[in-house]
This record gives C-alpha cells, structure tokens and sequence, in this order.
C-alpha cells in the first residue's frame, strides 16, 4: 500500500484528536474536542507567550505564516473570542486535509488562505496586526525567506506599535543559523527573547526554540514563571545573555541566506541527544 504524503495519524487516547504529518514529519497536533490542549511543546510556549504579553480575552488580530492544522489559530479562537485570524500555507494537500478532515472552516474568525508566507506579509496593510507567528518549514527545513533581516523588517511594518512577532526556529548550541536569525531580530525590535529547550542550549539535541520580539517591553519575569512551569520545562534567555549568545553574529539577510538544520519531527528524538 502506498504511503500518503500527508497523513492524519488519530491520537490513541483521544478519539477526537490528530498527529498531521507531512512526508513522514509530524507537523501539527489538533484536539478537535479541546483547542487549548496544545500537546506540542512549541506551540504551548507561542501560546504562553501571547497569554503573558497580551491581556486575557483581548481580541486579536493575528497572522499564521505556516497554517498546518492551525493548531495555534485554533488556541486564540478559543481563549480569545472575536478575533480575526488569516493563516497561510503553501501546500495545497494539507490544506485540503484541514479543511475536509478537520473543521478548519467552523473556527470563527479564521481563514486558512493557500498562499506564500513572504507575499502574504507584503500585502498586509501597515499597522494592522497585534500578533504575526512565524512558523513556515519546507519538509524539515525552517524556510529562510521569512527569516531575514528585509522579512523580520516586513513583519514590524505591520504590527501595531505593541506589536508581538513569534518564530518558531530549529537548532542546537552553537546556533550557527539561530544566531543569525536573532541578530537579525534584534536589529529590528527593541525587546527580544528566546524559550528554549536546556539540551538545546546545551549543544544536547535539536529542538524548537521560540522567539519572540516586540518594541515594547516583554513580560520576562512572567515567561520565566511559564518557562519553568513547562512540560519539559524550558529556558528564556534574554537581555545580556542573549547578547552574549549573539555576540558579533551579523543579521541574516536576503542576499546571504544561511542553511537551517533538518528538524525530522516536532517531537523531540531524545534518541539523538549526546552525553
């Protein structure tokens, strides 16, 4: 029997809830009956990140660069009714499974749009976004043109003054791509974190690290809070010891484009980490 490409894997202990895999990496996680049960441990810290800045119930209007099952969309439609929310994706099969398998089209407030994240960016109006999540892969692969220093210059264009822009990226210590990315990001905003896995910043394992930036001061005493409460628990890193970690990197840009790592799941491999 020939292997899908896009596969909806049914969580055993949930009869409502899906793995969305796409060429065998498992991309998003979806709760049909629960919207806030978030299970990817990335996506869990997007969403703590926009509970902690953001005021509770607050309507939003938000962008999703890499729809999947929209996992994230569905988590503010929820938590934050009244908000409007377009998210884009480029693979025209897994927006056909989300919108024929999954409901996509019953989440009020949003739009999935078959589209490329950089145009879609492009075409927003100045100032009209509280929020723009950054999540776009092409297979395992982070998709660097949304990663660049001209891109990240984009997003801050259309948020609005208090505006929060997240990235979800993948690497491991020594962040040779990370690095880039947040010199890029600090270029840009006035106020930048990361939320990261210890193995990670231990040059251990891979792993997703969220990243998020705004002009307005984050709330770093209530991420750590968050951070330290996680499943595993994560670590922020900010203020100067993120300078550290950037130290004299240049920002990442159009013309000089850096090779992200192969991230083979969203769900860690604690297989490959090294002692």
């Amino acid at each position: 029997m020939t292997k899908q490409r896009v596969e909806l894997v049914r969580d055993a202990d949930r009869k409502n809830a899906y793995l969305l895999s796409v060429e065998g990496v498992a991309q998003s996680y979806i709760d049909l009956d629960d919207p806030t049960n978030l299970e990817l441990e990335y996506v869990a810290l997007f969403a703590d990140v926009i509970d902690a800045f953001f005021d509770a119930g607050r309507r939003l209007d938000v962008v999703h660069l890499g729809g999947g099952a929209c996992t994230l969309a569905r988590y503010v439609a929820a938590t934050r009714p009244g908000s409007r929310q377009r998210a884009y994706d480029t693979d025209i099969e897994v927006v056909t499974v989300v919108r024929e398998h999954l409901g996509i089209d019953d989440v009020k407030g949003l739009s999935l749009i078959v589209g490329d994240a950089r145009e879609a960016v492009r075409a927003a109006r100045d100032a009209s976004l509280h929020c723009l999540v950054s999540d776009v892969y092409v297979g395992p692969r982070a998709a660097v043109d949304v990663l660049s220093l001209e891109a990240m210059t984009d997003v801050r264009r259309v948020l609005r003054q208090r505006g929060l822009s997240l990235i979800n990226l993948a690497d491991r210590a020594p962040f040779a791509f990370a690095k880039p990315v947040l010199a890029a990001a600090q270029a840009v905003y006035k106020h930048v974190a990361l939320l990261a896995d210890p193995g990670a910043l231990r040059g251990r394992r891979y792993g997703n690290i969220v990243v998020a930036a705004a002009d307005t001061a984050l709330p770093i005493d209530e991420l750590t809070r968050r951070a330290a409460r996680a499943v595993p628990p994560v670590r922020l890193v900010a203020g100067e010891r993120l300078d550290q970690l950037i130290d004299d990197t240049q920002p990442m840009t159009d013309a000089s484009p850096m090779e992200p790592p192969v991230l083979r799941s969203w769900i860690y491999d604690r297989s490959e980490e090294t002692p």
